[in-house]
């Protein structure tokens, strides 16, 4: 099977070739992105609109054809007047209260938006695909098929709790709450449940969903990256040189001289692994691992040094965060 993707015209030998010692230009592949992935920024909105929505479907010439009603299928037909439907009757009344009068529509509140909201959206868009090829192709990171499945699946869990709630109510005494609206948008959700989620599953319907083009992942529905803990300096081991010294001091008890001892000053310095005070000369920025910068230290505080290394330092910020000072020339050691 042939797969149809966007590429480029070849353009004509003569705009190819450059003249021996000429400097090439950036890639256009890799302009405004750093380290040659798009995906990562936009120069302008219409780019990230378009990396959002991946532009129009891809069309297998080889597949057998699809027949349906003028431009659409015979599923978006089906699913259409379902929705048509359930928008007409929401107009109606969904609570009845008995002797208390009718309620109000389910537009009086916050509760379209999920119940009829969000299907009719899948609907808009479910046509848009089909008679503008420059259309929406995508909500996020679901492709338009599955946000209506979306929809559909969480209205009809909406209605659902409606019916739910008035047979609770009907239990406890009371009247069944919800009219024959409810019921006839919980069916109609139902129907749109099937002819989204279930619908490659079923015959005719299903041809919608078979040769289609392969198309790689849009980057909000690959696999998470990888997170690794970032890594903790360990903490400098703490000097015991009281031990030593009371060994001296019983040795010397033991052995009593007449000769007087003349105690040398020693002056330890501190090891790679001891933490201690620095003071930086001038303003310096401390990086991460990859030369980001995430503080500065200066003249002005005392830093902490958690380890030496000899050209650099690893410092800890007072909030927990820990970097490298890479520039270590002139820096005051407290």
């Amino acid at each position: 099977m042939r797969h149809v993707t966007d590429e480029k015209p070849t353009p004509d030998p003569d705009e190819t070739t450059a003249a021996p010692g000429a400097d090439a230009g950036p890639h256009p592949a890799t302009e405004g992105a750093p380290d040659g992935d798009p995906d990562v920024s936009y120069a302008t909105f219409t780019e990230a609109f378009e990396a959002m929505t991946d532009g129009p479907d891809g069309v297998d010439e080889e597949a057998p054809p699809q027949y349906g009603v003028g431009p659409f299928s015979v599923r978006e037909v089906s699913l259409g007047a379902v929705w048509l439907v359930a928008f007409v009757v929401s107009f109606f009344p969904i609570y009845s209260y008995g002797n208390g009068g009718w309620g109000t529509s389910v537009w009086t509140g916050i509760d379209w938006l999920l119940t009829i909201g969000a299907p009719t959206v899948a609907v808009f868009l479910l046509g848009l695909r089909r008679l503008s090829p420059q259309g929406i192709r995508r909500v996020g990171s679901l492709g338009i098929d599955q946000f209506a499945s979306v929809a559909f699946t969480v209205s009809a869990i909406i209605w659902l709790g409606i019916l739910w709630s008035s047979f609770v109510s009907l239990g406890g005494g009371s009247v069944f709450l919800a009219t024959w609206v409810v019921w006839v948008e919980f069916i109609a959700m139902l129907a749109g449940v099937v002819l989204t989620v279930f619908a490659p599953l079923l015959p005719t319907i299903g041809e919608d969903f078979r040769y289609r083009t392969e198309v790689p992942a849009h980057r909000y529905a690959r696999p998470a990256r990888p997170v690794i803990a970032r890594p903790v300096a360990e903490r400098p081991a703490a000097a015991t040189p009281a031990a030593g010294v009371a060994t001296d001091t019983s040795t010397a008890a033991a052995e009593p001289s007449t000769e007087t001892t003349v105690l040398e000053e020693t002056v330890v310095a501190p090891s790679a692994s001891q933490a201690f005070w620095a003071l930086a000369p001038v303003e310096r920025d401390v990086v991460d691992e990859n030369g980001t910068p995430l503080f500065r230290i200066g003249p002005t505080a005392w830093a902490l040094v958690i380890e030496d290394r000899g050209d650099s330092f690893v410092v800890r910020h007072e909030d927990g965060r820990i970097g490298y000072l890479t520039d270590v020339s002139g820096v005051t050691r407290g």
